[in-house]
């Protein structure tokens, strides 16, 4: 097991770190902007070094800096929680070539994955099924391109090879519409990712997001931790997850599951990383792969008992799965509200001073946060300020320990999107389970 890591990002992903690590009694290095000098993982590090402007651009996308934070301290192993770094296939190479491990897959599978249209090549010739449309980059033929179109049958959707995030995607509903869209996305997919490769593919009008979670070992092993329905999302951003993914049966459970760890193997995975489908009429198609631990892997270890931030550090060193499939159990059900500092109705952020904080307990309550009294929650980063967790013997049980920890919950001195989550925590079409992926957008009326 490493003596040292730096853990190469912020907010409550590196808190949540710093204490898998401290179980394993792995020493750490915080490494931070010079606005975030005051972040609890900060505080609680064994050693903190600061590396550069609140700029993102300038400190948490700094590699040399990073890689030099890490040489300064002795540290073996660099983790890079998600966003930021966690997912750029250069980041992974250039730690490696270094002499430090990066904790996470293989700068080669970071790479392919992060290619939407390579990412379906691999999965198909895995056997995993793909969301109708051949998978071939789109090209300023415009004839060829409305062929494709046709031949997918409408409505379709455009979308950025290196996109990701929500952006980069454009749904067609008419030939007329086509080439405009197809241009507008070129533009965006360009300026957003440097890269202006697309693809079509069939656009489902009525899917759900469910998606499976896997880990892999450098020893030929894998296994998957079941399923999370992340259907209630806002501009393709989650909002709420929960695992199990209500309706689904042990079978598909098995079935997907099965093959997602297959592919691992057929790919050679390394580490943690997440599958994700669209679901519809029964059927699963393959949207993307996620290489790193999700912001809503807390619902998979409440149903599993099983960290996954700890096996990732593990399988980083080296050693095997802690676990076989067959010693996966999944028990009761468990949701994730994220927190954010956005004003409930308009979704604007809310930087500020966080004056007050009280945190929810009691049975089956598990909080995420690197907030506290005092905290100034900068303007600089994503809006995310925590993630409220809440497991119950079923789904109906997790939704009551779920209201009443958001009526306990007090954030003074910002907006924060709380409001949000208790109204979906009381609508009786989400008490049914199963809503598609536009049904929040649709009561907020958004589309």
């Amino acid at each position: 097991m490493f003596d040292k890591i730096v853990i190469a990002n912020r907010g409550e992903i590196a808190l949540r770190i710093l204490r898998a690590c401290r179980e394993l009694g792995i020493k750490t290095v915080a490494v931070h902007s010079d606005a975030d000098r005051d972040l609890k993982h900060v505080r609680l590090a064994d050693e903190s070094v600061c590396i550069g402007p609140a700029a993102s651009a300038d400190s948490y996308l700094n590699i040399p800096a990073i890689i030099s934070a890490a040489e300064v301290t002795d540290a073996e192993a660099i983790h890079p929680g998600y966003g930021f770094l966690s997912e750029n296939a250069d980041f992974s190479e250039k730690v490696s070539l270094s002499g430090f491990t990066f904790i996470g897959p293989k700068a080669e599978t970071i790479r392919i994955m992060g290619d939407k249209i390579a990412a379906k090549k691999a999965m198909l010739a895995a056997g995993i099924p793909c969301v109708p449309g051949d998978g071939r980059p789109l090209t300023d033929d415009a004839n060829a391109n409305i062929k494709m179109a046709q031949a997918i049958a409408y409505p379709v959707i455009i979308k950025a090879a290196g996109g990701g995030g929500g952006r980069g995607m454009r749904v067609v509903h008419t030939e007329a519409a086509l080439l405009n869209a197809i241009s507008l996305t070129k533009a965006e997919a360009g300026a957003a990712f440097g890269n202006d490769t697309l693809y079509m593919e069939k656009f489902l009008e009525d899917p759900r997001h469910i998606e499976f979670q896997v880990l892999a070992d450098s020893h030929g092993n894998a296994i998957h931790l079941g399923e999370r329905d992340c259907s209630m999302q806002r501009r393709h951003q989650k909002v709420v997850e929960e695992a199990p993914a209500p309706g689904l049966t042990d079978e598909q459970r098995k079935r997907m599951g099965e093959q997602c760890a297959k592919a691992c193997i057929d790919l050679g995975y390394l580490g943690a990383g997440t599958f994700e489908f669209l679901y519809e009429n029964g059927e699963f198609f393959f949207i993307e792969m996620n290489t790193r631990v999700q912001v809503e892997h807390p619902v998979t270890e409440m149903i599993t008992g099983f960290d996954i931030v700890k096996e990732q550090l593990r399988i980083a060193a080296g050693e095997p799965l802690s676990k076989t499939q067959d010693q996966i159990t999944f028990t009761g059900h468990a949701i994730e509200c994220r927190l954010n500092a956005e004003d409930a109705k308009t979704f604007m952020p809310s930087p500020g001073v966080i004056q007050q904080f009280h945190m929810p307990g009691g049975p089956g309550i598990r909080c995420e946060t690197h907030i506290y009294n005092g905290y100034k929650v900068p303007p600089y980063y994503d809006s995310m300020i925590g993630k409220l967790i809440a497991h119950g013997e079923d789904r109906a049980s997790a939704i009551a320990r779920m209201k009443t920890a958001l009526s306990e919950m007090v954030i003074d001195g910002i907006k924060t999107n709380i409001q949000l989550q208790v109204d979906i925590m009381a609508d009786s079409a989400f008490a049914t389970g199963g809503q598609n992926i536009h049904y929040l957008e649709k009561k907020l009326g958004l589309s």
